[in-house]
């Protein structure tokens, strides 16, 4: 069992991210979804569900949908005959999780590379929970770990090991060189890993987007579904007024004044520009995207996002952390 660096909202740690399970509630994958999920029909985003299994072919009897008829066995046989599909009784999730060093920044509560831990954690315990199979890619600038489907609480907590491996990993002064390709050679793994009818899960902060990534994307989307989860943090959307800021990237420093109007005017475009070009590069394919950033429990984000009204929302339950890309 790996150990963790003590350091809330810095590093995740394995107790974390095991506590998570218990707060898997109020949110599904499944096709059926409340009316205000981003996962639901009137947004446009429905996900395809589970497959069909074919049981039997059988005598057609009164109340049978017509469009279940075999005409073939109908005309050999001289009276009618319908097919008989089960639903599959599973569907497998496959969980990409980004731990590059450009994941490492986090402006007050989290990192993004914690939230996307406990994103993933989230979503492991979840489709366990409805009984299905649950995978996982777990990316850094290095390596990526492979974790192959299965239907247990036992792969849940090898995956989580294998996160909170990477992120305990991560460190301004580590030496670490970002490597924005990773994200492109993780989705080739999906590629051949996810088979038919898998919901694939990116969670990551999509440093290195290009046309390639988005490619892979499509690709993926033939058989299965796709769920985008960006990690970004709100510092991106917009910089505090009359402040000074340190940004690093492990190796460099860069001292920004917010006072400028042109920083001011193009910092949160870098941001903006990727979501952007996910939407307009996906758009057509209906594929859910699900922003989740640093400054706010993950639970709730997640139940928000998927349909759940709680009477009342609970809080982050983190200690502020001011941390450096």
């Amino acid at each position: 069992m790996s150990t963790s660096k003590s350091a809330p909202g810095v590093y995740s740690s394995l107790q974390d991210l095991i506590r998570l399970q218990h707060q898997a509630t109020g949110f599904s994958f499944l096709p059926r979804q409340p009316v205000h999920s981003l996962l639901s029909g009137r947004h446009g985003s429905r996900l395809r569900g589970r497959g069909l299994d074919f049981e039997e072919l059988r005598q057609y009897q009164p109340g049978d949908d017509i469009r279940t008829m075999d005409w073939k066995a109908t005309k050999r046989a001289k009276q009618p005959y319908v097919r008989v599909f089960t639903e599959e009784r599973e569907r497998p999730v496959l969980l990409l999780v980004d731990q590059r060093i450009s994941m490492f920044f986090g402006s007050e509560v989290n990192m993004k590379s914690v939230t996307a831990a406990e994103a993933a954690a989230l979503a492991a315990w979840r489709v366990v929970g409805a009984g299905d199979k649950v995978g996982a890619i777990v990316f850094n600038d290095q390596e990526i770990r492979e974790i192959k489907p299965r239907r247990s609480k036992k792969t849940v907590m090898q995956i989580l090991q294998r996160i909170v491996e990477q992120n305990n990993d991560l460190s301004v002064g580590s030496g670490i060189t970002s490597n924005k390709g990773m994200l492109d050679k993780a989705l080739e793994k999906a590629i051949h890993l996810a088979g038919h009818d898998y919901l694939v899960c990116i969670i990551s902060d999509f440093s290195g987007l290009s046309d390639k990534t988005l490619h892979h994307v499509k690709q993926l989307l033939r058989h299965n579904d796709v769920m985008l989860v960006p990690i970004y943090d709100p510092l991106a959307k917009e910089l505090p007024q009359n402040a000074s800021l340190v940004v690093s990237d492990g190796t460099n420093q860069l001292l920004l004044d917010s006072r400028d109007d042109r920083l001011q005017q193009r910092f949160p475009e870098f941001l903006q520009g990727r979501f952007d070009r996910l939407n307009d590069g996906l758009k057509r394919f209906g594929v859910p995207i699900l922003p989740i950033h640093t400054t706010e429990s993950v639970p709730l984000q997640v139940r928000k996002a998927l349909g759940y009204r709680p009477g009342k929302q609970a809080s982050a339950g983190k200690v502020a952390v001011r941390g450096s890309r």
